[in-house]
């Protein structure tokens, strides 16, 4: 069902346009922050934040899909709470009203009467967007919509996009943080078996105009269903940053580089020490540290790392659906980091890939949707398997167990 991945494209494209449009007043966006309630919160961060426009995001990507594929608005899922608490305690339930007036008026609430800013950003949601890709385009597959779940992350790494920096310089492409690390996230999976099935990763801050000072951004998708595998057009990494791939440095480097070096990694500032000593010998200088699991996802899309790593619980089904859909389509995955610790390649085990129709037990609140055993994105499975043998011969014992 191209059509649905077609659907997605377009309604990522709107969201970015709303996630863009809430940058462009300081003033307006100081008004749409509201703290996450207890059971919402991310464990990782002390202060999380639900911001007005991932809320809007959400349920801009959740109607237009119901809209165009009546019955997938109720297998359409996300991190985003749509209730609200405005200055007067009055709660209100946001969503997307049948016209733009009403939309307005709706915010107005949420809001506390600033209508100028409900104004704009009930015309960003009802704006129309045409987005198309030649690939895709071409592409007819059918996938029964009764399979289909969706897990949507409407603004990943919120804390950069509060934030807002818009001048940090890249490390061979790669963004420590700022704005480039904020992503929408939509990953559509099998309900039945939990498998990825179509992935969209929409980066609304890419390049900024200097003299507008407005941001464009980029899109990618992949599908991967019954044999089929098509994802999005890329130019090569060396067009894009002037630079070789990653992966291609040391096949080219001097025969006095250390031979084990041949890998790189994107992990979390917060990696634990065990994991990043270990690293350091697999990789020596080639780990990057990037905010944002779905940017640094990207990263591994992008052929800049060869695998994003991290091995705590706080990563959770919208942050990775969409782009182990993509990586699966390319040939790669996403897999259960301390699964792969404890798992024998002699005995030929399957890697053990990351899963999205069933709820941890045990659990309550978002804790439930989390990959519990942490995660490593790859986009070869030979390589992978490479790299994990290494890994282990460099943790401690005590570690491949943590």
């Amino acid at each position: 069902m191209s059509a649905v991945l077609r659907e997605l494209l377009r309604v990522s494209e709107k969201a970015a346009n709303i996630a863009r449009a809430c940058r462009q007043q300081e003033a307006l966006f100081q008004l749409l922050i509201e703290e996450k309630k207890e059971g919402e919160k991310n464990k990782k961060f002390a202060v999380d934040f639900k911001t007005l426009a991932d809320v809007l995001v959400q349920e801009v990507i959740k109607q237009n899909m119901e809209n165009k594929f009546p019955g997938l608005g109720k297998n359409i899922f996300g991190e985003e709470s749509n209730e609200f608490t405005n200055d007067l305690g009055e709660k209100i339930i946001l969503r997307l009203c049948p016209t733009e007036e009403e939309t307005a008026e709706l915010l107005s609430k949420v809001l506390n009467g600033n209508r100028v800013a409900s104004e704009a950003l009930a015309k960003v949601v009802h704006q129309d967007v045409a987005f198309t890709d030649p690939t895709l385009d071409s592409t007819e597959i059918t996938i029964p919509q009764d399979i289909l779940g969706v897990w949507v992350d409407p603004i990943d790494s919120t804390y950069q996009y509060i934030k807002g920096s818009a001048d940090i310089k890249s490390n061979h492409g790669i963004f420590p943080s700022g704005l480039q690390c904020v992503t929408i996230l939509i990953g559509v999976y099998d309900i039945q078996t939990g498998v990825p099935l179509m992935g969209v990763i929409n980066q609304p801050f890419v390049s900024q105009d200097l003299n507008t000072l407005r941001w464009k951004g980029r899109c990618y998708w992949g599908l991967s269903y019954m044999g089929t595998n098509i994802y999005s057009h890329q130019p090569p990494i060396s067009k894009r940053h002037g630079s070789e791939p990653r992966s291609q440095l040391t096949e080219n480097a001097s025969s006095e580089a250390d031979p084990s070096h041949r890998f790189s990694a994107v992990i979390s500032t917060s990696e634990k020490e065990t994991i990043k000593a270990a690293l350091s010998r697999v990789c020596g200088d080639r780990i990057f540290r990037a905010a944002g699991a779905g940017y640094k996802s990207l990263c591994v899309v992008q052929g800049l790392v060869d695998v994003y790593i991290f091995s705590e619980d706080t990563t959770f089904k919208w942050d990775s659906c969409a782009a182990h859909a993509i990586l699966r389509a390319m040939g790669g995955g996403m897999v259960d980091f301390k699964e792969c610790l404890d798992r024998n390649p002699e005995t030929g085990l399957d890697l053990p890939q990351l899963v999205y129709h069933v709820e941890n037990e045990g659990t309550s609140g978002v804790d439930r949707w989390a990959n519990k055993g942490g995660l490593i994105a790859y986009r070869s499975s030979k390589q992978l398997e490479t790299f994990l043998s290494l890994l282990i011969q460099n943790l401690a014992p005590a570690d491949t167990h943590a």
